[in-house]
């Protein structure tokens, strides 16, 4: 926020690496690598319109166990598809 203050029309990215760990906090050890691959089909998308749609199915395969991932990723959504 306060790069955009300063300089309204500069893109902010944010850090996959720190997104994606932030989202494994919540994880219980045994569903780890399953929901690390499937973040990883969310930022390994070849566009922006293809990630939403990963990141769509990520919340249907996990939002009613582990819904703060996808809410923090829809919350974050705009500084992270700069990426794309």
């Amino acid at each position: 926020e306060a790069i955009n203050t300063v300089f309204p029309m500069a893109q902010v990215q944010l850090c996959i690496v720190h997104q994606v760990r932030n989202s494994l906090k919540y994880v219980s050890y045994k569903d780890r690598k399953c929901v690390a691959s499937d973040l990883k089909r969310i930022y390994r998308s070849a566009t922006a319109e293809e990630a939403e749609m990963e990141l769509e199915a990520f919340e249907e395969a996990w939002g009613e166990k582990f819904p703060s991932i996808g809410k923090s990723w829809r919350n974050n959504w705009d500084n992270l598809i700069t990426l794309f």
